[in-house]
Parts: structure tokens; C-alpha cells; sequence
């Protein structure tokens, strides 16, 4: 059976979807507009948020440190941006602090491994593995080594590159997440099967979705298709100033997409043909040759 314990809950087969709301970097770097999501994702029924932790000095290749770009804060250089948007280490306190306060669960993917070290102070109940990061095998084990779960997204891999990694890392303590790295993605590239591609090649290992379209049918496709987690990105306001902010879906879009999960997990059933109780008035005025119940 595919099932990880992560935090006080579980996520795999017989259990509710275990859905994410990806706050990633749409805060802006604002601790108060992080907040706001923390909140809102807690409001609507989500079972974690999530953010996205980098050391820009290592992530940021040095030929892009000095190229110029528009910012909300005025033109300034790509690695001063990428330092205005991280959250300080007094911001990431406050956010553990609410994030119990709601009763939400809290991790984050982290892009390099002293970003591994500075979350191990939180006890975060898993890690996540960005799509850019699969093939990054140090920072992967790097990940492991804490003992806790890993999710990996599969965007931008190859089926080699998915099964070299896996190899690596072991299926024991592993989440996989199906995901196609464009944003927002055309929905003919979401290629949404590839959920039960995964679930054939790693029985024992939950298998989700990590989704980045526009609109929230393909999510509710997933979750019919097998899919034991959702994530998506959650935003304030989709016109908001971001990469990532046309890709996301906002608090109400939210609300629907937590409540639409929960019927699809109710209306899928066990897949065992019966006859329910309801039934059994319309089908004695209805059938003209009546034949035993066996069930």
C-alpha cells in the first residue's frame, strides 16, 4: 500500500487527497501578505501551505547576478531581487507560529542545502523538491538524509531522468508529484495520465499533482485519476506583480477547488459493484422481472 505518514495526517491510498496551497513566492516578500494566504488556505480546508526557500548567492547563476530588471521596488539587479523576496528568519518564525496558531501545516521547497539546514529548525513534516531541483541528486539526499518525506515534481524530467533519481533515493520515504513546468501550462501538455503512468512504475510510492493551468478542471481530473496530494499555487489576486501569479488560483477559486475534491473522494466509491438501500424502492416498482439480491 502507498502511504507516507507527513505530520499528524497521511497522505496515500485510502486517504483524503492531501491538498497544498503553494504560497511559493507570491508574498512578495511580504510576511503580511503571507499571512493573508496562511489564513486563507486554513479558512478553505487546505491541509499545508507552502513556500519556497533559496540562499540566492547559490542558486542564482553568477552571470545573472548584475542583469537589471523591473522590480515593484524600481530596477534593480537580479540577485538584489532575489534577496528582497526571501522571508527573513525572525518573517519564517512568525509564519511557524501562525501556522500553528490556524492548525495548518507548513513546509517548503528548498533549492539548495543550506536552505535544508536553516528549515530543520522548524521540523518541517516534509520537504518538496522543485521540478528544477530532480536531477540535483546532493540536495535530494541532502533532504532525505533528515529522515523526514520528500516530494519530488517531475516537470522538465525525462522518464530516465524520474527512474535515475528514484533509484537513488529509494522509495521508502518518497512522494512522487506528476507536473509540467510552464507557466500557466497549456492544457495540452498536462498530460494528466502520466498519474497512472507513475502509480504502474511505483505502487508503493503515493503519486500526486503539482498543477500549473489555468482553471481547476484538470485538478479534479487528476484527483479521478489517482492523484493522493494536489498542489497549487494560491495568490491574493491573480493580477498581482509575480512569475508565478497567472499560474495560481485565488481564494475563492480555492474554496471550490478544497470542496470539489472532497465530493470527487466521496462519489468515487470502492469500485465494488452493489446495490444501495436507496435503490431498492425504485427498483421494485421499476423492474419488471425482480431476481434475489446476492452481495
Amino acid at each position: 500500500m502507498a502511504r507516507i505518514k507527513v505530520g499528524n495526517k497521511y497522505i496515500g491510498d485510502n486517504e483524503k487527497v492531501y491538498i497544498i496551497a503553494e504560497i511559493g513566492i507570491n508574498h512578495n516578500g511580504s510576511l503580511a501578505l503571507a499571512k493573508q494566504m496562511i489564513k486563507a488556505a486554513s479558512s478553505v480546508g487546505c491541509d499545508a501551505v507552502k513556500f519556497q526557500k533559496r540562499t540566492p548567492e547559490l542558486c542564482v547563476p553568477k552571470d545573472q547576478w548584475n542583469i537589471e530588471r523591473e522590480t515593484p521596488w524600481g530596477r534593480m539587479t537580479y540577485i538584489e531581487y532575489r534577496r528582497k523576496v526571501e522571508l527573513s528568519q525572525r518573517d519564517y518564525e512568525e509564519i511557524d507560529r501562525y501556522c500553528k496558531i490556524k492548525g495548518i501545516n507548513w513546509f517548503a521547497s528548498c533549492w539548495d542545502e543550506n536552505s535544508v539546514d536553516f528549515m530543520e529548525q522548524f521540523n518541517p513534516p516534509l520537504y518538496k523538491a522543485a521540478s528544477a531541483s530532480l536531477t540535483d541528486i546532493d540536495l535530494l539526499k541532502k533532504e532525505i538524509s533528515t529522515g523526514r518525506p520528500i516530494m519530488i515534481s517531475t516537470g522538465m524530467s525525462t522518464i530516465e531522468e524520474i527512474k535515475t533519481t528514484v533509484e537513488e533515493l529509494g522509495t521508502g520515504n518518497l512522494l512522487i508529484a506528476h507536473a509540467t513546468s510552464t507557466y500557466p501550462c497549456p492544457l495540452e501538455e498536462l498530460n494528466l495520465r502520466m498519474i497512472q503512468t507513475l502509480i504502474k512504475m511505483y505502487p508503493s510510492v503515493p503519486i500526486g499533482y503539482s498543477g500549473h493551468e489555468v482553471g481547476l478542471a484538470p485538478s479534479f481530473a487528476a484527483v479521478a485519476l489517482g492523484a493522493t496530494f494536489v498542489e497549487r499555487h494560491i495568490t491574493l489576486d491573480r493580477a498581482m506583480w509575480g512569475t508565478d501569479q497567472a499560474a495560481s488560483v485565488e481564494i475563492v477559486g480555492f474554496r471550490h477547488l478544497v470542496e470539489s475534491i472532497r465530493d470527487i473522494e466521496k462519489s468515487l466509491g470502492d469500485g465494488i459493484k452493489k446495490v444501495y438501500e436507496s435503490e431498492l424502492g425504485p427498483r421494485k416498482k421499476l423492474r419488471r422481472v425482480q431476481t434475489p439480491i446476492t452481495q
